[in-house]
């Protein structure tokens, strides 16, 4: 499945292993680490990006493409399905390293991504938890489209610090 964008020489497609040293370079960074989940380690060795590539192909509900700019693997992008009472709702992320930053590849790759996801039917409702410090996150999940829910106080450790996430949603046409 290869997904175009908005923005020319951007798309979304599966990783595949020829990918490994771009996820390398562009995932081991401090300033990239800091906005995700504790799932994503830092610094990010071979042996990470090995697993990741590992895991990418495993059979499932959820849904992790590479970001390609230019010929490139330059981030990543996925949704995690809920289960249980939550089987609707996925957890949907992105990141770019910080050499892409800036560029409007993030909006056109979630606005992609989210269409897709819409289009499939794959959940009713996209849920995007943001880092308080990370404002232009929450300008890219606003231009596609998802609406700010609240705040939630002191929900998040890291990097050492017990920081506010504000909650997006983009609930698809059913």
């Amino acid at each position: 499945m290869v997904l175009p964008t908005s923005l020319p020489s951007c798309l979304l497609r599966p990783w595949a292993l020829a990918d490994k040293e771009s996820l390398i370079g562009n995932a081991n960074n401090r300033n990239v680490w800091r906005n995700l989940t504790e799932s994503f380690p830092h610094p990010y060795t071979e042996a990470d990006a090995d697993k990741w590539l590992s895991f990418t192909r495993s059979p499932g509900r959820d849904l992790h493409l590479a970001i390609e700019f230019a010929g490139a693997v330059v981030g990543g992008i996925g949704a995690i399905a809920g289960d249980g009472i939550a089987r609707q709702t996925c957890q949907f992320g992105y990141w770019l390293g910080q050499g892409h930053w800036g560029q409007g590849i993030a909006t056109a790759a979630a606005s992609a991504f989210a269409q897709h996801i819409e289009n499939r039917a794959l959940f009713a409702r996209l849920e995007a938890p943001v880092f308080q410090w990370n404002p232009a996150s929450m300008r890219v999940l606003e231009k596609v489209g998802f609406l700010r829910e609240g705040v939630l106080r002191k929900s998040i450790t890291k990097d050492g610090q017990l920081i506010d996430s504000v909650m997006y949603a983009y609930i698809a046409a059913v």
